[in-house]
């Protein structure tokens, strides 16, 4: 039988997703929105690491999910 190695894929992609959801949802506040240019510009930048998160979580579903022969 074969040992499974862990992988960093999945924590990653989780602590993406997390800083992704945050930030969107800090985007939703007025006081974020009306605050420095600089600012707005991080919090649009973290925002996208949900879609990346996702698109990682999916590679290491793909990965984990084939079977040995």
């Amino acid at each position: 039988m074969q040992t499974q190695k862990s992988s960093a894929l999945l924590p990653t992609a989780v602590i993406l997703v997390v800083i992704g959801f945050v930030a969107s949802i800090a985007l939703l506040f007025p006081a974020v929105r009306e605050s420095n240019q600089a600012i707005v510009t991080l919090t649009y930048i973290l925002a996208m690491g949900a879609p990346i998160g996702l698109l990682l979580a999916l590679v290491f579903a793909l990965i984990s999910g084939r079977r040995s022969r």
